[in-house]
């Protein structure tokens, strides 16, 4: 919208606000709409006085920038004159409390691009530090369990367990520090010794046997040794086979990942063009430069768009050549070719501002018409703006609707609290409650901060006396555990290996039947009670290899499965529904899998759940296809009834009127499916209960089709509107006028009435009965 007559007092509030002065009435330009009968020389500055001024401060923003001066960078952010200018000056600040400060300053001022461009940097350091957090806790972890696993002694899963783990480490050791990167290799060399102080006293017990045996031994111990060596090599090299690759796709990744974004930059450049923002244009073609720098040669296609853009570029650089009058005629008629543009609201507001701040550049010059030129100006841009004021406006109605949805989740929350059995509790249903609450809590936004603040603080309650509830539970789940941990502690001490064996066998079953505990406190537990079971058990290699033996048999079962669901999918007609008994029997059959492999287990279960919706909707369009069958069925029944009840009226002769007879019972015979009440209908029409009156007959059939018309809200042909007006005037004398929406099961008891009527002549009958079923489809 254009700017209003406070434009300069906001400014200078602002300027305020961040330097604690503001600057002289002297140093603002009036922003100010001119009035009618000021002297249009005085009303703004001239064309030359603006085009110096807005040269200045971009010279004066260069020269910040360049100095990283930013002080007078964030002066330019909050009192710049033009939304280009804050725009730029926003785009370098990257100090992060100067970001905070900045936000708060402008935010709920009119430029709300510079808020936008201030949020966005604020979010990408942000998520730039959280990256850096979890890399570092990484490094962390990696490194404490390298130090922790040099502590422990020699077993059997000692070496393999140690090659993961530098496996991790070296993962992420070029970003750590390098004191801790040889504190690292200082624990791995001394977990190696205890390797190599493993291997020297099996060496020694191996020197003291006999002169056979040791000779034996040491061949063998050769072989070994040499088969270890070329497992190790060969180990080694395909790791570094496989670093290479990976190293190379991550470099061509890279590289195409930097010519997409040149493609991007080159086509935001054009549309900036498009849109007259040469100055965006040219900070995007320093962009595209900037990213030319890390990246290959551009491919010919991207070599000529980037000719195409500079060549338009360079022309516009002389647009402040050019005289105002001419390019105030241009902004009209590009105002007045936005009315009724179709455009999206938003691209329609940016568009009539991105003008609005154009004419606000221009000096008004000299001339008689300047007023008359700012008048139509401003004629243009209210009635261009008017699709935008409605669409503001729905979305006014959307917080609305935002807060009466939110109104319902809270009376849905509610309603768990008090319809939920606290002396035996769900607690996963509370902890899917609470997820799912939150979770459609946060999508219904936005929504009126002011409005909202009293439902938020009801929910806010709401969901702090449930989670306490949680709480709870989860403090008597901990201490259950952590005696657990104690008894399992205890067990290390006993000398009978039988006795402790099955005494952590019966730990681990108590353990699975400890109840919910918070995730983090619950790997913590886990991890000190896993490190007690370990200590006693010996076999804990062979059991992992039979549980992932079990897991790999489980996917394939449920792999086998799901082909063969989306087999059944795939099917239609008899042989579809011949396959759906056994849809039960393949849920049970995949329920009863057991554990599936982690990494799979998602995917594997959303297949099978995506396979069995496919297989419910074929048969639910099979279903629709016989109950749509069905209702062709009885209209054709009807039309051969009809047929040979107008014989009978006619008084044809006794051989065609038993003709048509037996072939419309001999029709419905032949069908297996009728819909609710049609048989009956059809077996009373055939005794001919009814009028036998064709005339009659037809009058009826023509009010059923209106009757049906007016439920279905479709148009009656001009021939019958008459009758319309007085069904619907009779109607509306009994009371009866209100508006009706069509529903299947009124059209469904029309049709049956429909069935129900005497004989009609094939002429009118077949208009009427396509008006009838025109109005069933449109239910």
């Amino acid at each position: 919208m254009p700017a209003g007559p406070n434009a300069v007092q906001v400014n200078m509030s602002l300027f305020s606000r961040w330097f604690r002065k503001a600057p002289s009435l002297s140093s603002v330009p009036p922003a100010a709409a001119p009035s009618k009968n000021a002297d249009p020389a005085l009303a703004k500055p001239n064309a030359a006085q603006r085009a110096l001024a807005a040269f200045a401060e971009e010279k004066a923003l260069q020269s910040a920038i360049d100095a990283r001066d930013f002080p007078a960078v964030a002066r330019l952010v909050v009192a710049g004159s033009s939304t280009r200018i804050r725009q730029a000056a926003a785009q370098a600040v990257e100090d992060p409390d100067l970001l905070r400060q900045l936000i708060r300053e402008v935010r709920g001022g009119n430029d709300k691009n510079v808020y936008k461009i201030l949020s966005a940097k604020r979010e990408a350091l942000l998520e730039q530090a959280r990256q850096q957090e979890l890399l570092q806790a990484e490094i962390s972890a990696a490194s404490e369990a390298i130090e922790r696993h040099s502590r422990q002694p020699y077993d059997v899963a000692f070496g393999p367990w140690l090659t993961q783990l530098e496996t991790r480490w070296e993962a992420v050791a070029a970003q750590a520090d390098a004191e801790l990167q040889g504190r690292v290799q200082q624990w791995i060399d001394r977990a190696r010794e205890t390797i190599a102080e493993q291997a020297r006293q099996v060496a020694a017990e191996a020197a003291r046997a006999q002169a056979a045996a040791e000779a034996a031994a040491e061949a063998r111990q050769q072989r070994e040794q040499a088969a270890q060596a070329a497992a190790a090599a060969t180990a080694e090299q395909a790791r570094l086979f496989e670093e290479q690759t990976r190293a190379l796709a991550e470099q061509q990744q890279a590289e195409q990942q930097a010519l997409r974004q040149i493609a991007e930059l080159i086509r935001k450049a054009r549309a900036a063009l498009s849109d007259g923002g040469s100055a965006r244009a040219a900070s995007l073609r320093r962009a595209i430069e900037e990213k030319r720098a890390g990246a290959p040669p551009l491919p010919d296609h991207l070599a000529s768009q980037l000719q195409q853009l500079d060549k338009p570029l360079d022309e516009l650089k002389d647009w402040k050549s050019f005289s105002v009058t001419p390019k105030r005629a241009e902004l009209i008629e590009a105002m007045e070719t936005l009315i009724d543009a179709p455009l999206e609201p938003l691209t329609l507001a940016d568009r009539i501002k991105n003008l609005q701040d154009e004419w606000r550049t221009l000096g008004k010059g000299a001339g008689e018409s300047a007023d008359a030129d700012w008048q139509r100006f401003q004629e243009a841009a209210q009635k261009a703006y008017q699709p935008c004021r409605e669409y503001f406006a729905a979305q006014a109605l959307i917080r609305e609707e935002n807060l009466r949805r939110r109104e319902a989740l809270l009376a849905e929350l509610t309603a768990f609290e008090a319809g939920a059995d606290w002396e035996q509790p769900d607690w996963q249903a509370l902890i899917k409650a609470l997820r799912e609450t939150k979770l459609a809590w946060r999508n219904c936004s936005p929504v009126d901060a002011q409005a909202a603040k009293p439902q938020q603080a009801r929910f806010t309650a709401l969901v702090a006396r449930l989670q306490d509830r949680l709480d709870a539970e989860y403090a008597r789940n901990q201490k259950q555990k952590e005696s657990l941990i104690e008894r399992a502690q205890a067990l290390l001490a006993s000398d009978d290996g039988r006795k402790a064996i099955d005494g952590i066998k019966a730990l681990q079953q108590e353990w699975r039947a400890v109840g919910l505990v918070p995730r983090e406190v619950d790997q913590r537990l886990w991890s000190e009670f896993r490190r007690h079971c370990d200590a006693v058990f010996q076999k804990r290699d062979q059991e992992f290899a039979a549980h992932s033996a079990g897991l790999e048999h489980n996917k394939a079962q449920a792999v086998a499965l799901c082909e063969q669901i989306e087999k059944i999918a795939r099917l239609d007609g008899a042989e579809l529904l011949a396959q759906a008994g056994t849809l039960g029997d393949m849920r049970n059959a995949f329920e009863a899998l057991g554990e599936l492999p982690r990494a799979d287990t998602r995917e594997l279960r959303s297949r099978f759940e995506r396979g069995l919706e496919r297989c419910k909707e074929s048969l639910a369009r099979q279903d629709a296809r016989e109950a749509e069958g069905a209702w062709n069925d009885l209209f054709e029944a009807a039309n051969r009834i009809r047929a040979y009840r107008l014989a009978v009226a006619r008084a044809a002769d006794r051989e065609q009127v038993d003709a048509l007879k037996k072939a419309a019972e001999t029709f419905m015979a032949s069908v297996q499916r009728w819909p609710r009440n049609g048989l009956d209908a059809l077996q009373q029409a055939l005794a001919g209960e009814r009028s036998a009156d064709p005339s009659a007959n037809e009058a009826a059939a023509r009010l059923l089709c209106i009757r049906a018309e007016i439920l279905a809200d479709l148009p009656t042909p001009p021939e019958d509107q008459a009758l319309r007006r007085d069904y619907q005037l009779q109607r509306l004398v009994q009371g009866m006028g209100q508006r009706l929406k069509a529903d299947e099961s009124q059209l469904d008891a029309m049709a049956i009435e429909w069935l129900r009527i005497g004989p009609v002549e094939e002429s009118a009958y077949a208009p009427l009965l396509q008006r009838f079923r025109r109005c069933r489809e449109r239910s």
